[in-house]
């Protein structure tokens, strides 16, 4: 699972609890409403029906509020969707484009792709219907081509762009503050 993926699933659970809770704020006031309207009818200036009625006023903001807190988490759900759709785009191009700068032939970033995804020797063998000792030899010629010495480095190499921005930016607002 990745970063996002789990900030992805956390702000979906945010957002059913935050509708949840306003289907609880929204019947209590309805309650409250009700039972205050009630008793003022009844008896004006009891202590006991201000206070309902201040208290059913108190619920109504409450659902209000958490109708403002639910749609920001919503938008920002939206906007994390929307930028790591952005990021896997990114990610899909800057590979494509650095596997044509290196020449990988097209079997070379089949397999070279395969490595990114973290599947291990076999496995690439097994999905390309190839011998183990095949895929070896694609995999060096690939890491000579991008002249890095294994697979780590490779993976790092695509990495390494991305995160630099972040770090940077940590950096700017770290000096800041």
């Amino acid at each position: 699972m990745t970063f996002t993926g789990i900030n992805l699933r956390q702000g979906r659970r945010e957002t059913t609890a935050l509708a949840a809770f306003m289907l609880l704020q929204s019947v209590a006031a309805i309650f409250f409403v009700g039972d205050a309207f009630t008793d003022l009818v009844t008896d004006v200036s009891s202590p006991h029906s201000i206070f309902e009625f201040f208290v059913a006023f108190v619920l109504i903001v409450g659902i209000f509020l958490a109708g403002w807190q639910l749609r920001l988490t919503l938008e920002r759900l939206r906007n994390q969707e929307r930028a790591l759709g952005a990021a896997r785009g990114d990610l899909a191009r800057i590979i494509d484009t650095q596997f044509a700068e290196w020449g990988l032939t097209p079997a070379e970033s089949d397999v070279g792709l395969l490595a990114l995804k973290g599947l291990d020797l076999s496995e690439i063998a097994q999905l390309r219907g190839a011998a183990q000792g095949t895929v070896r030899a694609q995999l060096t010629r690939i890491y000579a081509k991008a002249g890095v010495s294994g697979r780590h480095q490779f993976a790092a190499w695509f990495v390494e762009d991305l995160l630099q921005d972040g770090i940077a930016d940590k950096a700017t607002v770290s000096a800041e503050a």
